[in-house]
Formats: C-alpha cells, sequence, structure tokens
C-alpha cells in the first residue's frame, strides 16, 4: 500500500521533472473549466469544483498507488451530489462525503481494492451511460437558454419541464454552446495534446464579453469567485445525520473506488504500468474526507483527466501535484477571470464530456455480448436513469453476481477477467 511516488523519486531526475511541469500545466488547462462546469452541474457554486480540484486532486497523486492518475471532482458524481444535496442540502453532502472517505479508507486497509474486478462490466457500462444521459439533459436549459424557474430533480418531470420552456429559447445562448461543442471537437482533431477545452470555452466566452451577448455567466449567476482556499473545519456531525447519510455514502465511496481503479487500469494500459490498487483506494479516502474538511466535492481518479496528462508527457504523480498547484494559483490570481465563462459554453462541454463518458465506441461490442449482460445493462441504465445510482447500483450487482455464478456452475465461463477499460 505504498504511494507510488515514493517509488518514482528514488529515480527522480530533471528530465523527468520538465515532463510533468508541461503534462501538469495542460491537464490544469482541461480540469479547471470541467471542475467548474461539474460543480455547477452538481447544483453546488463552481468555486466548490475548484477547491476540489486543488485539495483531493493534490493528495490523490500524493497518496494514491498510480503514477499518472490525476483526481478531482467527475460527471459520475453530478447525479448523486445533486441528489444529497436537494435532499440534505450542503451541509449533507459534505458530512456524506467525509463519511465516504472513512469507508474508504477502511476499505484499502482491508485490502479490498482487487474487488472492483468482480464488479459486472455490463453494470458499469450500464450506470455510465445513464449517468452520461442525466448529464446532457441537465445540461439543456443552459445550453439553450431556457426560463425554467425550478429545473425538477426526477428525468421524466425533467424532461416536462424542459419541453414546457422550449418557446423561451435563447438563440444567442444555442449558438455560444454549438460554437464551443465544435470548437473542442475541431481542436481535439488537430491538436489532441492540446488543451483546446480552455481555448474553446475561453473563445466563445470571449464573444459574450465582447459583443455583451444577454447570456448567462458564472459570475452573472453566482458572483465573484474566492480569491483563496477556504478555512479548513469538521462537517457538523449527529448520530441521526450519519445513519440519514449512511446510503448515499456507500454510493459515493463505490463510485469514487471503481471509477478510480478503472481510470489506473486505463493508465497501466497506456504506460506499460502497474497501478497499486489499495493504496489508490486509500488516497482516495484521504482525498475525500480532505476534500469535505475545505468543504470540496465528492472526488476521484478522472479517466478524460488521466489520459490527457499520459498523452502529454507525464511520467509520475508530480504531473498531478502541479496540476493542483497550477489550479491554486489561478484561484488565487485570475478568479475574476473565470466569472467571465458563459453558462451555454460549459453546458456544451458537459454534454461532449456525457457522450465520451457513454463510450459509443463500444456500444457494437455490447450488442454482440451475452443477451443476459445486454439485459443486465438496459436495466441497469434505466434504473440509474429513472430511479437512482443506489437502487441501480444495487440490483444490478447483485443480479450480475448471480449471472456470474449461474454460467460457472453451468461451465459457461471458468474465469473471471476484469473489465477491458
Amino acid at each position: 500500500m505504498k504511494p507510488k511516488i515514493l517509488t518514482t523519486l528514488a529515480t527522480y531526475d530533471r528530465q523527468q521533472f520538465t515532463s510533468d511541469l508541461i503534462a501538469g500545466v495542460s491537464v490544469a488547462m482541461v480540469a479547471l473549466p470541467l471542475s467548474l462546469a461539474i460543480a455547477i452541474a452538481s447544483g453546488a457554486g463552481p468555486e466548490k469544483g475548484l477547491v476540489t480540484a486543488i485539495v483531493a486532486g493534490l493528495l490523490i497523486s500524493l497518496l494514491g498507488g498510480s503514477r499518472v492518475q490525476i483526481g478531482g471532482p467527475t460527471g459520475a458524481f453530478i447525479v448523486v451530489v445533486f441528489g444529497v444535496i436537494a435532499e440534505h442540502g450542503y451541509d449533507g453532502l459534505v458530512l456524506a462525503t467525509f463519511m465516504a472517505g472513512i469507508i474508504m479508507l477502511v476499505a484499502g486497509y482491508l485490502r479490498a481494492g482487487n474487488l472492483v474486478a468482480f464488479v459486472p462490466e455490463a453494470v458499469i457500462n450500464g450506470f455510465t451511460i445513464g449517468i452520461g444521459i442525466i448529464i446532457a439533459t441537465s445540461q439543456i436549459k443552459d445550453l439553450f437558454g431556457l426560463s425554467v424557474a425550478q429545473v425538477p430533480a426526477e428525468f421524466i418531470p425533467k424532461i416536462d419541464a424542459l419541453w414546457a420552456a422550449r418557446n423561451t429559447l435563447t438563440v444567442h445562448a444555442l449558438g455560444i454552446g454549438l460554437a464551443t461543442m465544435v470548437l473542442i471537437v475541431v481542436l481535439r482533431w488537430l491538436a489532441p495534446k492540446f488543451p483546446g477545452l480552455i481555448i474553446a470555452v475561453g473563445l466563445t466566452s470571449a464573444v459574450v464579453a465582447v459583443a455583451t451577448l444577454p447570456v448567462d455567466t458564472i459570475f452573472s449567476r453566482f458572483g465573484d469567485l474566492p480569491h483563496t482556499l477556504p478555512m479548513p473545519s469538521l462537517p457538523a456531525i449527529s448520530f441521526e445525520k450519519v445513519l440519514e447519510l449512511l446510503p448515499s455514502a456507500f454510493v459515493i465511496a463505490f463510485l469514487a473506488s471503481v471509477e478510480s481503479l478503472l481510470s489506473a487500469m486505463v493508465a497501466d494500459r497506456m504506460i506499460g504500468g502497474h497501478h497499486r490498487p489499495n493504496a489508490e483506494v486509500l488516497a482516495q479516502g484521504f482525498a475525500n474526507i480532505g476534500s469535505a474538511l475545505f468543504g470540496g466535492l465528492p472526488a476521484t481518479g478522472a479517466i478524460a483527466r488521466t489520459a490527457t496528462n499520459v498523452r502529454a508527457g507525464g511520467k509520475t504523480p508530480v504531473s498531478g501535484i502541479v496540476h493542483a498547484l497550477t489550479i491554486l494559483l489561478v484561484m488565487l490570481l485570475a478568479a475574476p477571470l473565470a466569472g467571465y465563462l458563459a453558462m451555454p459554453a460549459l453546458a456544451g462541454l458537459l454534454i461532449l464530456t456525457a457522450w465520451n463518458m457513454s463510450e459509443p465506441h463500444k456500444w457494437r461490442g455490447y450488442m454482440q455480448s451475452h443477451t443476459s449482460d445486454q439485459i443486465l445493462l438496459i436495466l441497469t441504465l434505466v434504473l440509474t436513469v429513472l430511479t437512482d445510482l443506489t437502487i441501480a447500483i444495487s440490483v444490478g450487482v447483485s443480479i450480475g453476481l448471480a449471472l456470474r455464478l449461474r454460467r460457472r456452475n453451468a461451465g459457461q465461463e471458468k474465469d473471471w477477467s476484469p473489465p477491458d477499460r
């Protein structure tokens, strides 16, 4: 359970530091708009995304079991965070995140990191696509500039409310959102190593500012962003609150563990390395406790940002530390500039993130899998969208493991293999 940074520093040199420095700054430019957008979509203030990227991102790199993992707030948490804030308030979310961190510490010390291999891939795929659908629909209001007093949290009522407001569409907002999406795709195609996200969102937001378009920005909706990190403090804890938030804490812990370990597996294949799963789970535990102490959001390893780090030349956890410190520097010196970012631009960014999360290039493969796996994927997807993640994960994992056991007993599947992600 030794952190990977202790291993890598033994042979660290100036050349590695140069690579890590460039990669860390590049990833920070990707993480900055994503962190703001994810926090807003979660029903929190944009500054919460920055706090999470700084505090949790730093701890995940310092203590984690992967050489190149980048941590912070991710799209997978939007659904559960939005639900917890709606039901228990932001203080309830902070306590649930703190509890999730403790759960992951216990899991790490019990060496439960290897158990991620036993989560059926159909369940992971189903709730990932379901989360993508929920994220995309949550951004329709800002993308189209619709006037809706209160968007319901439940999927069907949300669609009804958005459809009822279709006549309030704002052409300027839609134009900015679509232009941002096109720019992101084009820049990703032309220069995949370039921090295209911040450039695309920055350019279209600059158009809004220069042309004084009637489009919402972070500043117009949330006011000034803070210039410093808040002072750490323990969340308000009571026995009743702990019992009330325990299911949410377990869901956060499960999601953080699974996503971080899947991200580390992807990174291993990209660099030909081997992560330490139990050290990674421990790091996620400390990171979520740290984020909660500073009033941040749940955090985990981010697959897209980790892949960006590798492509940008990141070699060791130092690149993740540089990423967190770069975002801190931006917060200290340039917080007012972030206030100019346009809400439709961030909405377009998140819709593309949701599309990438669903991994459309794998859909054909899903259709060629076992019929039972197809049904399990669809069931998990539908439950994720129409009910909540607690039910979706519980039902999906239970049925999935029962199916695996049945196949093994029938001799159809002798060995279990980890999800190929």
